[in-house]
């Protein structure tokens, strides 16, 4: 009787050895993939053999050997230590592991507070020195006894320092967007010589107010039209620009250059390039020059105003377009950013293009009737007044349903001038209810979204509300009067969106 019961307990270890060297592996496989064990590769391998030795006196006492129950109780107990003790490597394992994640948690949490006392801090300081700009400016301009020339002059300070808080707040909002990844590509036919000469023109005075020889190449250049995001191409290419024209003092040099690297019948490839002789980057810092609210810290860059989200903002559009950015600098001698990206070649020749040629503006006529949709009583004020000057005769409304009921039962408007975010009723809905209005010319009437909602998406919102253009906040005067003519001169069925 017990001789059986030995074997009984023999095998019975024996199972439980196959299963701790089955348990072991798997937790020595566990124990690689959590962390660096290359020293201890070896080491991991040790206990294995041994349990397969193990196994093996197991076997060979329960096939040759008369186990009594003094060996096969050794044995089993044996098994049951092992297995115990593998148990708890894999609780300690567990507990490390667990431990180490809520390290990594504390740690990115410590990460994000960081980057947000950053964030604070470069918004304060950037914010604040163009509003410093415009209080102070406007400050100076109420002084009696100044010239026209010197109230203009002032004046001039004040709408540049304006249109610097405008380009913080945009930079802030689409590095949002890009992180959040609400931003979304949206193609269309493009002329891309047309577009190229449209970037250089923006910052050919600039260059020539700072004396700056600005070189400009696109020579080689065959396939032109493309499908791409307009705007978030040349977003990149101001970006290279503005950054050569920052940092490059007086007398400099900048170029840009646009170059056909390959094409087939579907697909065209590009090179664009921006080369300064300016101050360059430091090899460090262009390590960390994606990384937003980089800066490198040198008397002369602290003298540039920026937020260092500019670059950042590049390379994710870059990145989302299927592009790259390349990056040559050196310290003292200048820098050499590169974009090379591929795009969808146009197949129909239609002439079509965003990007190429100029509109023809005609002068708003004077007397047309405008119905002003607005409920912020200053912005009312403002856009008054300009439409006023221009000549319009102007009605208000303060919320959408407001509007509606007056273009249905008042007389008939030449364009209504819609804000979108309103009580009572927004601007997409009082678009749309006014395009069902059961009378034809008063539905047809032209509509301008006219909002501080400036994203590509909110002018395509509008667009898919049945509004006929869009006018961003702070108004543009020159924009808005371009807007309006070309809305009141193609009428109910054109579109003036780009």
């Amino acid at each position: 009787m017990n001789s059986v019961l030995a074997d009984v307990l023999i095998y019975l270890g024996s199972a439980l050895m196959v299963s701790n060297i089955y348990r072991y592996n798997r937790f020595s496989g566990y124990i690689r993939q959590s962390g660096s064990w290359q020293r201890q590769e070896k080491a991991l391998h040790i206990p294995v053999v041994l349990l397969v030795l193990f196994l093996a006196g197991y076997l060979t006492v329960a096939l040759f050997g008369k186990p009594d129950m003094v060996v096969a109780g050794i044995f089993l107990g044996g098994s049951i230590f092992v297995a115990i003790v593998i148990w708890m490597m894999q609780a300690i394992a567990e507990q490390i592991r667990e431990h180490e994640h809520l390290e990594a948690e504390l740690e990115a949490e410590r990460k994000a507070g960081r980057a947000k006392t950053v964030f604070l801090s470069n918004m304060s300081h950037d914010i604040r020195t163009p509003i410093n700009a415009v209080l102070g400016y406007t400050a100076l301009a109420k002084r009696e006894g100044l010239t026209e020339k010197e109230r203009g002059d002032y004046i001039e300070k004040i709408e540049n320092s304006g249109k610097e808080i405008i380009a913080i707040i945009d930079d802030v909002l689409e590095m949002s967007r890009i992180d959040s990844g609400n931003i979304r590509l949206n193609p269309e036919p493009v002329e891309l010589t047309c577009l190229f000469d449209h970037v250089s023109e923006l910052f050919a005075v600039q260059m020539q107010g700072k004396k700056i020889t600005f070189e400009r190449s696109r020579e080689g250049v065959e396939r032109r039209q493309v499908l791409c995001d307009r705007n978030r191409l040349s977003r990149i290419l101001m970006n290279f620009i503005s950054n050569a024209y920052k940092y490059t003092p007086e007398g400099g040099s900048v170029f840009f250059g646009m170059k056909e690297e390959s094409a087939s019948e579907d697909e065209v490839s590009y090179v664009f390039t921006v080369r300064d002789n300016g101050i360059g980057m430091s090899e460090e810092f262009v390590r960390n020059l994606f990384t937003p609210f980089e800066r490198e810290r040198t008397s002369t860059v602290s003298r540039v105003q920026g937020t260092g989200l500019g670059m950042s903002i590049a390379k994710n559009l870059a990145d989302l377009m299927g592009g790259t950015i390349g990056v040559k600098t050196k310290k003292g001698e200048g820098s050499e950013f590169t974009l090379s990206i591929s795009f969808p070649a146009c197949k129909e020749q239609d002439g079509t293009f965003a990007g190429c040629g100029k509109k023809t503006i005609s002068t708003v006529p004077g007397g047309l009737r405008v119905l002003l949709v607005e409920d912020n009583p200053v912005n009312t004020e403002i856009a008054s007044e300009i439409l006023l000057q221009a000549g319009f005769e102007v009605d208000t409304a303060q919320n959408g349903k407001i509007a509606v009921e007056k273009v249905e039962e008042g007389e008939k408007y030449d364009v209504i001038l819609m804000d979108i975010q309103m009580p009572v009723m927004d601007g997409y809905e009082a678009a749309g209810k006014i395009r069902a209005l059961p009378d034809p010319e008063k539905a047809g009437t032209p509509i301008v979204a006219m909002t501080a909602n400036a994203f590509r998406e909110d002018i395509m919102n509008a667009k898919a509300a049945g509004m006929n253009g869009h006018i961003s906040k702070p108004i543009d005067i020159a924009k808005m009067m371009e807007t309006l003519s070309l809305a009141v001169s193609a009428g109910s069925a054109g579109s003036v969106y780009e």
